[in-house]
């Protein structure tokens, strides 16, 4: 099939992206909008997001007019009785979609396209509200639609199996990569993603650490585009937790259920960037750290070396009676806490890359040992992050089960190797899909850290997905890919 014209549904920050998306590959657009309010502020998100290239030079003036004059904005849903394809994006809730649908369906001739562009709704629900159930698909665009250049193109027990390479097709032809999926909820990016994040806010819940801590590790650690609190309050914490909801509905998963906190934030109306607080919002501004009062240290354990060489060289010398002793071991700590002599000066410190040090206080380490800690590694250029003695301790307790979830995802059949890494990598702006990171970090790496927050947790979702103990047992070191 042949598009060439097309309507967009719902014209807010992601639907109005969606339309300049169409009308830049060369279609016309219709945009929809409810009344002519919405519609000035649909008209208004094409037009900043449009100028905005042209600032940073992306694109020419006169193609933002030509892109421009490609979009037609109206309030009427009449006005789509001639177009190719529909996309679709209002709020979400399921109600709403399903009138939206079946009126379309009324609407459009019978071989138009509907595609939703859900981000964690039955797919097939929505199909099923209308009398053409083949010709409905879903079309996932990430925000910003123009910038991001992924879509899940999302296809159900009723699609028209034809269906699924013409919409791959178009969104090559957008510039995107399609990734095609099932129905199922949260799809792959959502369904990786919202867990991690939900995660996040368990563990700051838990006191395991500080918001800004947990942000710095995935950030400046693991090197991820934001931290996850970051990226909650620009997803928007309502969105979040709805696909939180939708998620666990399907799954009965604890892991899936949102936590508590998000839950409070939400409550209180706390959404993120678009209600202007979140996690973040109205904080003072935190004061300059003092001049660290530490003088002397002990460093014990293994691998200390190049450590023990950078607090050399910024002038700190080890001592018989330390400020502050760092070990560098996996946890438990507090095994090696309470054979020494005064174990409230233990801090375990872990190295994560050459920018982070996490450093783990036992129930015994006293707040000037912290402290101390903390000083040491700013001194020496490295990010602290202070967390309790807990398996994982930060990066490990939310990366791990991140890689899990894509390890058990690929075993069931729902997505490729290939087509799961593209989905991150493109959807969220990681630098690496989880299987390279798995690869990167060692498969025997990651078993066995999960294995030892299993038996911390005993959650079962921390349990090594079967396919990865099996490729460790057998000692690959790299997944099959076809």
């Amino acid at each position: 099939m042949a598009f060439e014209m097309v309507g967009v549904v719902g014209l807010g920050t992601m639907g109005a992206g969606i339309a300049e998306v169409f009308a830049r590959a060369g279609l016309r657009v219709i945009g929809v909008e409810a009344d002519a309010d919405a519609l000035a502020r649909g008209r208004g998100h094409l037009e900043r997001s449009t100028q905005r290239a042209v600032d940073k030079g992306r694109l020419a003036g006169a193609d933002r007019d030509s892109i421009l004059g490609r979009i037609t904005l109206t309030t009427s849903r009449e006005d789509l009785r001639a177009v190719d394809l529909v996309v679709e994006a209002i709020p979400e809730v399921l109600d709403y979609k399903l009138s939206l649908f079946a009126d379309l369906d009324r609407i459009c001739k019978p071989e138009t396209v509907l595609a939703t562009n859900t981000s964690s709704l039955s797919v097939t629900a929505i199909a099923a509200a209308t009398g053409r159930p083949g010709r409905v698909i879903g079309m996932h665009f990430f925000n910003p639609a123009p910038v991001m250049g992924l879509v899940e193109i999302v296809s159900t027990v009723l699609t028209d199996p034809a269906l699924v390479p013409e919409l791959s097709e178009l969104a090559a032809r957008l510039g995107k990569t399609p990734v095609v999926v099932g129905d199922r909820a949260g799809f792959v990016v959502n369904r990786l993603l919202l867990p991690y994040l939900n995660q996040a806010a368990v563990l700051m819940e838990q006191g395991m650490a500080a918001r800004d801590d947990i942000d710095a590790a995935m950030r400046i650690g693991v090197g991820l585009p934001m931290g996850p609190f970051e990226l909650l309050d620009l997803i928007g914490l309502d969105t979040a937790y709805e696909v939180m909801g939708v998620l666990f509905d399907e799954t009965r998963d604890r892991r899936h259920a949102p936590a508590p906190l998000l839950r409070e934030l939400v409550s209180a109306r706390l959404l993120g960037r678009k209600s202007g607080r979140g996690f973040y919002g109205d904080e003072p501004r935190p004061r300059e750290p003092e001049k660290s009062t530490v003088i002397t240290f002990a460093l014990v354990g293994e691998d200390v070396g190049e450590l023990a060489e950078r607090l050399d060289a910024a002038g700190f010398r080890s001592g018989d009676d330390p400020d502050v002793i760092l070990r560098t071991a996996d946890r438990p700590v507090i095994e090696h806490a309470v054979q020494l002599q005064d174990p409230a000066k233990l801090v375990g410190v872990r190295l994560v890359g050459n920018r982070v040090a996490e450093l783990a206080a036992t129930v015994l380490t006293s707040q000037e040992a912290v402290r101390a800690a903390r000083d040491l590694m700013k001194v020496i250029g490295m990010t602290p992050v202070a967390c309790r003695d807990r398996a994982g301790f930060v990066t490990d307790a939310l990366l791990y089960p991140y890689l899990n979830d894509a390890v058990r995802m690929y075993d069931t059949g729902y997505a490729s190797i290939g087509d799961i890494d593209a989905a991150m990598r493109l959807g969220c702006g990681y630098p690496v899909g989880p299987f390279e990171m798995l690869e990167s970090i060692g498969l025997a790496v990651v078993r066995d850290g999960l294995r030892a927050l299993y038996a911390e947790y005993r959650e079962p979702a921390y349990a090594p997905a079967p396919l990865l103990d099996q490729l460790v047992t057998a000692g690959v070191r790299a997944f099959p890919r076809a």
